[in-house]
């Protein structure tokens, strides 16, 4: 098969890695790609928002599949423009990508079919919100409904807090057109994937995240500092149990509605004292979560995504190995704010020949020989080994190879599976 995978991220590097080792793949394309996909196939200068762009370059270069790795182009409804064109595609349509692309769609969702998830309001009038907000009182969750590039979802643990928060959420344009504010939860967070064919789900993998800026998880929220799979939260009892109280009556609502999901369903979760509770949905592999996942699979990445496309998933289960991967992010001076781009990256070759490292571009660019920092989060650090501690610190000794004094990356990645110290709740 010849495979178009869009995207540029350490998520689609880490993608592109999966893929290359499949029995079924002729040849790889990645538009556009990142010098650490170039390695493992063709990088193509391609605007993945323009579809038009897209079916063109699957005309001419025979694509029979293409893997879509952001949400921008989901929830545009590229799948839906490829089907069309008769060119089957890993992710879910236009009308199923809303799981992601309005908040309040999710939340509906939940209501209607008894998932379980935080009290919560929708509003499109800035007046009736804060009314809201003042009544309810903080600690509390205000959310933009549409895409905000993780910029849409603020936890007040104070009125102050809460109401600026809500003028940010307003003021973001076509996403913050509607509002939705949650009830605070309290627990441990966990991301769990589930593959889906339109009908069935199987039951992926789970990781933990990094989302503050900062070591003690302190400072703004941003994509992702780093991640460790498996989550040690997420027993075999639990996912049970979130496949049949979240999962399940997901794949069946999304069905009853006429809007049946396929592709990777990533469940953002609280586990609080009274069970799991979700938090929101997404519609595509993490990112960095995919980066430890797939550092663990045994099984074919590409035969799993086909199958889904083509609504015939395996029983299961998907094969894992038993190791804990971990990844480090290394971002930008100034990360999720403004930062300096173009500084050279040097001691990656060193470093990527540590014991169990995999180091997976993100946001970096070729200027000849030189490596150079092109984006926020530029590189992920990752590490796998029988145990999460053994995973740290090897991701960490690869680490203390790398030579770029305009990044800096959190110290304390996998507190949670470490029982370190830090504060929870969303």
């Amino acid at each position: 098969m010849n495979v178009l995978l869009l995207g540029s991220g350490g998520r689609e590097h880490a993608l592109a890695l999966s893929l290359s080792k499949s029995l079924l793949l002729t040849r790889l394309f990645v538009a556009p790609g990142n010098p650490g996909t170039a390695d493992l196939g063709t990088n193509v200068a391609l605007d993945i928002t323009d579809h038009a762009a897209v079916l063109a370059f699957c005309a001419e270069n025979n694509i029979t599949f293409v893997v879509v790795g952001p949400e921008g182009p989901l929830v545009a409804g590229l799948v839906d423009d490829l089907a069309k064109a008769g060119i089957k595609a890993f992710g879910p349509s236009k009308a199923a990508a809303q799981l992601e692309g309005s908040k309040g769609f999710t939340k509906d969702l939940c209501a209607q079919f008894n998932i379980p998830t935080a009290a919560y309001a929708r509003f499109s009038d800035k007046a009736a919100a804060l009314a809201y907000l003042r009544a309810q009182g903080a600690p509390i969750v205000i959310k933009a409904d549409g895409l905000a590039a993780g910029k849409g979802v603020v936890v007040a643990m104070d009125m102050p807090e809460a109401e600026a928060a809500l003028d940010m959420v307003f003021g973001l344009g076509q996403a913050g057109a509607e509002v939705v504010i949650e009830a605070f939860l309290e627990g441990e967070e966990v991301s769990f994937f589930a593959l889906c064919d339109g009908t069935r789900a199987l039951a992926f993998a789970s990781a933990q995240d990094h989302k503050r800026a900062f070591d003690g998880d302190l400072g703004p929220n941003t994509g992702g500092m780093g991640a460790y799979s498996p989550a040690p939260c997420m027993t075999a009892e639990m996912e049970a149990r979130v496949m049949r109280e979240i999962v399940a009556p997901t794949m069946r609502g999304m069905a009853a509605r006429g809007t049946p999901f396929k592709g990777v369903l990533f469940a953002g979760l609280m586990l609080t004292k009274t069970g799991p509770q979700l938090i929101e949905y997404n519609v595509r592999f993490g990112d960095p979560e995919t980066q430890v996942m797939l550092l663990r699979l045994e099984d074919d990445l590409l035969a799993l995504l086909l199958a889904s496309a083509e609504g015939h998933l395996p029983k299961g289960p998907v094969a894992l190995k038993p190791d804990t991967a971990l990844t480090v992010v290394y971002a930008a001076n100034g990360y999720p704010g403004p930062y300096v781009k173009n500084t050279e990256i040097r001691g990656l070759a060193v470093a990527a020949l540590q014991p169990g490292v995999t180091i997976f571009h993100a946001g970096t660019a070729k200027s000849g020989e030189r490596l150079l920092a092109s984006g926020g989060r530029v590189l992920n650090v990752t590490a796998t080994a029988t145990d999460v501690a053994e995973a740290r610190d090897r991701a960490y000794a690869a680490l203390a190879h790398i030579d770029w004094p305009q990044g800096f990356y959190r110290q304390d990645i996998a507190w949670r599976a470490l029982k370190e110290i830090s504060p929870g709740g969303r």
